[in-house]
C-alpha cells in the first residue's frame, strides 16, 4: 500500500493528474484534478488509495488524510465503486455530504451520478453514526475556495470543465442545463467544475 507521493504536478488533465516523483510519473485519480492545476511544477503531497481489481490496477489521490478516509468509508457501502466516491467527493464540500448522510436526506445523495434511492439508502444504513471521526478531523478552512492569480479569459476552461463533468458520470442533458448561467463568467477551470456541482446539486 502506498500511503502517498510527494512529487510535482507534471500534467492535469480532466480524468487524473501526474506526479513526478524522482523521474517516475504515477498516474493518480482525484476528486477534482484541476484543482491541482494551480500547484503546476509545485511540490506536493498525495494521499493514495490504491485500487486492485481482476482487469486493473489504479491509484487514487486525495489532499489530505481525511478525504482519502471518506473515500474508503464509501466505498465500503454496497453499489458505490471508486468513480461514484470520486464524483461524491468533487463536489468540494463533504461536510454537506456527512450532513445529508446524519440527516437521512436521500434527497441530497441522489443528485450524484449513479446514485439511485436505492443506493442513497444504503449509504445513510451503513454510515449514519459512523463518520464522527472524519467530520471532527476537517480543518476549518480545507474547503475554502483559493482563488487563482490568474483567471481564464476565454471559455477553453469551461470546455475543460465540462469534459471533467462528463469523466465523472454527469449526462450531457444535465450539463447542458447549468452551462448557459456559467458562460458570462470567467472563471478556472477548477472554478467552474466548482461551481457547476454546486448548481448540479441544488
Amino acid at each position: 500500500m502506498i500511503e502517498f507521493i510527494k512529487g510535482t504536478i507534471d500534467y492535469v488533465n480532466p480524468e487524473y493528474i501526474v506526479i513526478d516523483h524522482h523521474g517516475i510519473g504515477y498516474q493518480i485519480h482525484t476528486p477534482n484534478p484541476f484543482s491541482y492545476r494551480k500547484d503546476n511544477q509545485k511540490e506536493i503531497t498525495i494521499y493514495t488509495y490504491q485500487h486492485v481489481r481482476e482487469d486493473i490496477i489504479a491509484l487514487y489521490g486525495f489532499s489530505s488524510r481525511e478525504e482519502k478516509a471518506l473515500f474508503m468509508k464509501l466505498l465500503n457501502v454496497t453499489g458505490i465503486g471508486p468513480k461514484g466516491a470520486l464524483a461524491i467527493l468533487a463536489s468540494g464540500d463533504p461536510s454537506q455530504v456527512i450532513e445529508a448522510i446524519e440527516n437521512e436526506n436521500d434527497t441530497f445523495l441522489v443528485k450524484f451520478p449513479g446514485v439511485g434511492k436505492k443506493t442513497a439508502r444504503q449509504i445513510i444504513l451503513d454510515l449514519k453514526g459512523k463518520l464522527g471521526d472524519v467530520a471532527a478531523l476537517y480543518a476549518p478552512d480545507l474547503f475554502n475556495q483559493e482563488e487563482l492569480e490568474q483567471k481564464q479569459t476565454d471559455n477553453h476552461a469551461l470546455n475543460e470543465a465540462v469534459e471533467a463533468l462528463k469523466v465523472l458520470g454527469y449526462a450531457e442533458r444535465e450539463i447542458k442545463k447549468v452551462i448557459p448561467s456559467l458562460q458570462n463568467e470567467s472563471l478556472s477551470t477548477d472554478q467552474y467544475v466548482k461551481k457547476a456541482l454546486q448548481k448540479l446539486l441544488k
